[in-house]
């Protein structure tokens, strides 16, 4: 009985006149089943078995795994790799510098922030994304001087 009465309520809330105009809110907030599938790019195997992601989509987002440059080079190459090689991650996954939200930065030695950010400003578009800056103890993996990972909206279809 109970159960009934909710469904009948839930229709006069949601139907398509609504109640107050209600339906807007059902409409707005409703998510399709594409919003809740997890999309992988890029798997990274180790000893044959997937060790991380390069990137992954879901409800909307992508979360692009920490990229580092693993080559000789100062701060500055290595930054504008990492950024390019996020850029391309992005795209690949329906997205764009222009959309992220979110850029954590790991810097191996915090002396070179300044260095890295005069490679860093601009590629983000006119509304860059916050930002965490900081410099793990032990440094960054593989050797890299920076490693950066990130969090954008997708494009919208």
């Amino acid at each position: 009985m109970k159960s009934d009465r909710r469904s009948i309520f839930k229709k006069i809330l949601m139907g398509t006149t609504g109640l107050f105009g209600l339906s807007a809110v059902n409409t707005a907030t409703a998510k399709t089943e594409e919003d809740d599938e997890i999309v992988t790019n890029n798997v990274t195997y180790d000893d044959q078995v997937p060790l991380f992601s390069g990137s992954q989509t879901y409800g909307g987002l992508v979360y692009v795994a920490g990229k580092g440059a693993h080559f000789d080079g100062d701060i500055k190459a290595h930054t504008k790799h990492v950024l390019d090689e996020i850029e391309k991650e992005l795209e690949k996954a329906g997205s764009g510098m222009d959309r992220v939200l979110k850029v954590n930065v790991y810097l191996h030695d915090l002396n070179d922030y300044k260095e890295m950010n005069e490679t860093y400003r601009g590629r983000f578009g006119d509304n860059p994304p916050v930002r965490t800056t900081i410099a793990p103890y032990g440094g960054v993996p593989g050797n890299s001087l920076v490693e950066i990972d990130c969090i954008a909206a997708l494009k919208k279809k």
